[in-house]
């Protein structure tokens, strides 16, 4: 059976080939089996961006920073998510909140680097006519004076005698420079004679100011009232009759001479009904809700076909903490609204606020399937944001009411049981049950690793080993177990610092001794018995190890290990050094460099 961890691994090879759906297929199928684990939302969170899905990458980097509000690669993520979708102060302020708990990420401020440099690009650049197509002014959504602003421009006014004052005159200039970047300020500028002047000057047409616009109106109202009087004296000319203004158009009464008696104190209930709601809406909103409540009691009495009033009656439950009683509403409006044809929407409401009612009691089960029948009855974005939320805190919840110390002591007792009858499958499954149930103790998780040297798995033995140093590094058992399976990978620069940094903690301890003693007895025999071959693949392993890669990159390094090859005494005297001397035995531990 695939593991986790196993689809984790496929989703990064995917990832790092290009395949970014595929990648999410597998961080999909690891969230699947542990939902607890943050890095895989923050992994797959990394696939949706590079597939161009900023939202679900949004969504993926909230769900990470929930499990581990602690992980400095969620904050990026977010950022860069919110980036993607233009959010820049949103952006700005989950790097900000990344950054003031790890100040030295790289990333982190890489990441805010890159969105205020964004941010703050001259209006028309290239990164900004993207937003100003869509929200500018003008025919086909662009600003007419979005480009009017540049240096050929600010060259023209340089070559205008009227004008060329203007380039020294810092207010006047300030102005210019806020058009570039919000020409729609330009309706507050329109009684600036200098700024009519110079839109006059560089665009050739004359653009009225308001005062001027006022002044025209003004001597047209002038010469009209001159006309008239002149006018008057001779007989007036027959003139057109003035059309009469067409009349309002107002609600016509609803003729119900032809209903029934039945019928039409069904119309009549109807109308009331809809008054009562609308002053149970109004009472809702002064938070008057027990007078709220009689309203709409009384509007479903008029109209008991109406589901809407019901679903009203479960809002002021909800607000007044009364989610049982705000349950049973929305289940009787889902009721009446089936059985009255009410719109597929009216009941999706009625089911998502069943499905916050259960949240709030803390029964997630019944509100995730609240939220899939709302999104059967009406598709909804919020709703479906809403049914992630609660899924993602219902694996947390399930994982967190797994945990059990008592239980995983009795495992932890089977899966050494196993181990002692050499069954080593069988306690591997015993070890990562009581894993399970308590995720953060240190000795299941050494015995888990033991166990998994036992089937030749060191890799999934070096990851627990490490978890276990997590939670306690001075378990100097741990740091054995790890200079252990850093032998059996033949890793014998890293053994050598496991043991020697479990000494340091207790400088009695047999174990740790025995394996530093153990491997630099094989650096020794490992380098005067190895083919060329095998001192070759041995070297190009160890160049994959990053400690390794510094070392040699060290100029210090460098310089020695010329001098030792050209200048020994200069080489030795370099040795003494106690800082460079640990750097060349790790070289020589990793059979980087061979001794004779």
């Amino acid at each position: 059976m695939t593991t986790a961890d196993e689809f984790k691994a496929k989703g990064n090879a995917a990832l790092q080939s290009g395949n970014a759906t595929e990648a999410i297929g597998h961080y999909t199928s690891a969230i699947n089996l542990d939902g607890g684990n943050h890095v895989y939302y923050s992994n797959r969170s990394a696939a949706y961006l590079k597939k161009g899905d900023a939202h679900n990458a949004l969504e993926d980097a909230n769900a990470c920073i929930g499990l581990k509000n602690d992980f400095a690669k969620g904050y990026s993520r977010k950022g860069a998510a919110l980036h993607s979708l233009k959010r820049y102060n949103d952006s700005i302020a989950a790097y900000e909140e990344g950054l003031s708990k790890f100040p030295h990420d790289k990333g982190l401020t890489k990441g805010l680097e890159d969105v205020k440099r964004e941010k703050d690009k001259p209006y028309g650049s290239s990164s900004s006519a993207a937003s100003s197509s869509s929200s500018g002014m003008g025919m086909g959504g662009t600003n007419p004076f979005a480009g009017m602003f540049g240096p050929d421009v600010m060259a023209k006014m340089a070559l205008d005698p009227e004008m060329r004052p203007l380039l020294n005159d810092k207010a006047f200039m300030a102005k210019v420079q806020q058009l570039q970047k919000d020409p729609n300020s330009l309706t507050t500028m329109l009684n600036d004679p200098q700024i009519m002047t110079f839109l006059n000057k560089m665009m050739g047409i004359q653009v009225k100011s308001g005062d001027d616009f006022a002044q025209e109106q003004k001597s047209q109202q002038e010469t009209k009232s001159t006309t008239t009087t002149t006018s008057s004296s001779t007989p007036a000319a027959p003139s057109k009759k003035e059309p009469e203004p067409e009349p309002m158009e107002e609600e016509e009464e609803e003729d119900l001479s032809n209903l029934t008696e039945e019928e039409r104190k069904i119309k009549e209930n109807q109308k009331a009904a809809v008054v009562a709601k609308t002053k149970g809406n109004e009472l809702y909103k002064a938070k008057k809700f027990d007078e709220a409540l009689a309203a709409y009691d009384e509007a479903i009495a008029l109209d008991e076909t109406n589901m809407t009033f019901i679903n009203n009656k479960a809002a002021v439950y909800f607000t007044t903490k009364q989610y049982d009683e705000c349950i049973a509403a929305c289940e009787k409006a889902v009721e009446v609204g089936n059985a009255n044809m009410a719109p597929f929407e009216d009941r999706a409401k009625a089911y998502t606020r069943c499905a916050k009612a259960y949240q709030k009691k803390g029964d997630l089960g019944q509100a995730i399937e609240m939220c899939k029948s709302a999104q059967l009855e009406s598709f909804d974005k919020a709703t479906q944001r809403l049914l992630k939320t609660l899924e993602l805190e219902k694996r947390k919840a399930d994982t967190v009411a797994y945990h059990d110390d008592a239980k995983a002591e009795e495992a932890k007792q089977r899966g050494n049981d196993e181990f002692r009858a050499k069954n080593w499958g069988a306690a591997v499954k015993e070890y990562e049950e009581a894993v399970k149930r308590a995720p953060k103790n240190p000795a299941i998780r050494n015995n888990l690793s033991a166990a998994l040297c036992k089937i030749m798995d060191f890799n999934g033995a070096k990851k627990h080993i490490d978890v276990a140093l997590e939670l306690d590094p001075s378990y100097v058992k741990a740091w054995a177990r790890k200079g252990d399976i850093e032998i059996m990978m033949k890793e014998y620069h890293k053994a050598l610092d496991s043991y020697q940094t479990g000494l340091n903690h207790d400088s009695s301890n047999a174990a740790c001794k025995e394996g530093l003693r153990k491997t630099t007895l094989l650096i020794n025999q490992g380098q005067a018995n190895m083919t060329d071959d095998e001192k070759k693949e041995r070297a190009e392993h160890a160049m994959a190890d990053p400690e390794i890669q510094s070392i040699l990159q060290d100029p210090i390094i460098q310089q020695v290990l010329r001098d030792l090859g050209e200048n020994p005494a200069a080489g030795q005297e370099a040795l003494r050094d106690p800082g460079v001397s640990a750097k060349i035995q790790k070289l020589i531990a990793a059979g980087i460099i061979e001794t004779r």
